[in-house]
């Protein structure tokens, strides 16, 4: 028996041992959050298997398929589950017992006094992550066997044979253990009983150290970390194993696009995030956006995209439509429910919320004692089941912060109440409009046991019967779709000579106020000799801007202050207070290079004038080999954007 690593943990909270199980439970659905090179692993079945020599599995084996790792509501329910999986732990215990002086207990011995007679045996399939180059890693199957008489979890990595049985690759097993030391004291350790053999796959199987360093440490964490979470487990509702192919696919399609990517957001965020999106989706539809996109032009006929506003009404329902799909649908989020479910009965919806939208405009908040992004999901959850849905979420494998959605396939009336449904639609989307007005803060909360308090209702607010028998033409006359042009605000679309003289006006009150008071730069070289000005509030500076000017900029986001920090090369903005740039200060570090390196470095950077050689009073405060900008227009070079590609796996 080899000790790989042991951790000492403190329970004063009474976390343990229930909380050394749910690690274990994380380690054993969700490999990914330890493992990075595996992308999730596949409950086959799990359930309970007989410690004694009897052949068959208990009669309580029923193949419980994983609702939350990724066996997906498609693996529930699957027929012969608890004697396939009986079968496979007779094969498997049969191997155990040769040699088992060296194998962990609880494998070996299996009787004592007081001992239990089952054990709980877990079937999952590891699943990795796509490689660079050469093909993918075939999935790894493994049996993890629990005994939470003794806590232990022992990892049993199968192989199959030419047969199609399934053998243990004993060089890897390995076993988790929770000891109680004394009374608050705990300790989890990890073991492996040929620590010689150990067979290191990279992948699957990562070394030895990493399991005694990285994976214990993570155990002992959460194990005694008492924190559920607000959201779902990360692709509940699919099949991971499913999903990682088509994703993997979807990548090796969609790679060379990050390349040519035309738009100018980031490539590697979007291009896989929206395959990551299209993996969680996949089906054929047509798009619709206000806004045609550049990417559009990359895309074949087969592609059906179109630029359109859609306004939330009569004259924009799907009837043919299997699937309404809302993906950062902005004000269209809270409608994505009640167009598929005006659409037909049979419409499904799906919406990933991300900017938060009420049916009128801004979603203002109502719930202090929830996050606003919970309080916002739990509107739009709210909305879909007003609208007759049973709301499903789940959270997907994005990089982005806003990764819940939330799924409406099945109704919670017949098709004979579609109408009576409808009415209550309407009444909702107007008492919403009216508690916008009065601040209502009663019934937004999305309750997930009991919902028949969600529709807010303020007193003399409910509609009469003849205004909610239909939603007219357009279900809210108000309502403002997004502009075809997008409106740039952030000071970067402003005419260059406006933006020029506004720099100069401010640069020179900087100068003019009272200098400051000579001083020495941490190299000890004297710098009263350079007039760096006076620092201002940026309420002081705005004071001496005349009206135009500052009306204008008040129409920017940002205003002053976004222009001021779009021109870093004269102004610091610090604390709320505007400073004259001093290039002498910035990056110490570049004084250690050696002369000839430095003089390089600013010489592939002069593709702009320097403010301070053309505007300055005292020139430029660095001598032309030393600042990033051209002292003339001798010194202009050509722009050379070297982009580092980042390596994606």
């Amino acid at each position: 028996m080899g000790p790989v690593g042991t951790a000492a943990v403190r329970d004063g909270g009474a976390a343990l041992p229930h909380g050394f199980w749910a690690a274990v439970r994380v380690w054993l659905e969700k490999p990914q959050v330890a493992n990075r090179r595996l992308c999730g692993a596949a409950i086959e079945a799990e359930g309970t298997v007989p410690l004694g020599e009897a052949g068959e599995a208990s009669p309580s084996l029923a193949a419980v398929w994983a609702g939350g790792s990724g066996g997906g509501q498609e693996g529930r329910a699957a027929s012969g589950g608890a004697a396939e999986l009986g079968r496979l732990w007779t094969e498997v215990r049969g191997q155990l017992t040769t040699g088992h002086g060296h194998l962990p207990a609880p494998l070996t011995p299996w009787g004592g006094p007081g001992r239990r007679s089952e054990l709980r045996a877990v079937l999952r399939t590891l699943l990795p992550r796509g490689r660079p180059v050469g093909p993918p890693a075939p999935p790894t199957k493994e049996l993890a066997v629990q005994d939470f008489y003794n806590g232990t979890v022992t990892f049993l990595p199968l192989e199959e044979n030419s047969e199609g049985k399934y053998q243990i690759k004993k060089c890897n097993i390995y076993q988790i253990q929770l000891t109680q030391i004394k009374d608050e004291e705990w300790c989890v350790s990890i073991v492996a009983p040929f620590p010689e053999d150990w067979f290191s796959d990279g992948i699957a199987y990562p070394k030895l150290a990493w399991l005694g360093n990285e994976l214990l440490s993570k155990l002992a964490k959460w194990s005694v970390e008492q924190k559920p979470s607000e959201f779902k487990s990360t692709l509940s509702l699919i099949s991971v194993a499913k999903y990682s192919k088509v994703y993997q696919d979807l990548k090796e399609k969609y790679k060379e696009m990050v390349k040519v990517w035309p738009e100018v957001t980031d490539p590697e965020k979007f291009v896989y995030e929206d395959v990551a999106i299209a993996t969680y989706l996949l089906h054929s539809g047509r798009g619709i956006d206000v806004r045609r996109r550049k990417i559009w032009d990359m895309y074949g006929p087969e592609t059906h995209l179109e630029e359109s506003t859609i306004m939330p009404g009569d004259s924009h329902l799907f009837p043919d439509t299997d699937w309404l799909i809302g993906n950062h649908s902005d004000e269209l989020t809270p409608w994505i429910p009640v167009i598929a479910a005006r659409s037909s009965y049979l419409c499904c919806y799906f919406v990933l919320p991300c900017c938060f939208f009420d049916f009128h405009g801004k979603y203002s908040r109502r719930q202090s004692k929830k996050t606003q992004y919970r309080e916002y999901l739990d509107f739009v959850a709210q909305v879909g089941f007003v609208c007759g849905f049973h709301v499903e979420e789940d959270c997907l494998r994005i990089p982005s912060t806003k990764r819940v959605c939330l799924i409406g396939k099945n109704r919670t009336y017949p098709p004979t109440e579609c109408a009576l449904f409808d009415k209550q639609i309407t009444q909702y989307i107007n008492n919403r409009q009216t508690c916008a007005g009065v601040m209502c803060d009663r019934g937004v909360g999305f309750n997930h046991k009991d919902h028949s308090d969600g529709v807010c209702k303020e007193a003399g607010s409910e509609l009469p019967e003849n205004e909610t028998d239909t939603a007219g033409t357009i279900w809210m006359p108000g309502f403002q779709p997004r502009e075809k042009v997008e409106q740039i605000r952030n000071c970067a679309s402003l005419p260059r000579d406006f933006v020029d003289d506004v720099v100069l006006s401010v640069a020179n009150l900087l100068l003019n106020a009272t200098p400051q008071k000579s001083g020495s730069n941490m190299h000890g070289e004297n710098m009263n000799t350079w007039n760096q000005g006076e620092s201002l509030s940026l309420k002081e500076v705005a004071e001496h801007l005349n009206k135009e000017t500052l009306k204008r900029l008040k129409s920017e986001y940002g205003g002053l202050q976004t222009l001021l920090k779009n021109n870093h090369q004269v102004f610091e903005v610090l604390n709320g207070r505007v400073h004259i740039r001093d290039w002498r200060k910035e990056k110490p570090s570049r004084k250690t290079k050696p002369e000839v390196k430095r003089r390089l470095s600013a010489e592939a950077f002069k593709t702009r004038l320097c403010w301070f050689f053309i505007h300055h009073p005292d020139g430029c405060s660095l001598p032309s080999e030393s600042c990033p900008y051209a002292h003339g227009t001798e010194e202009l070079r050509q722009s050379q954007i070297i982009k580092k590609k980042k390596h994606i796996q």
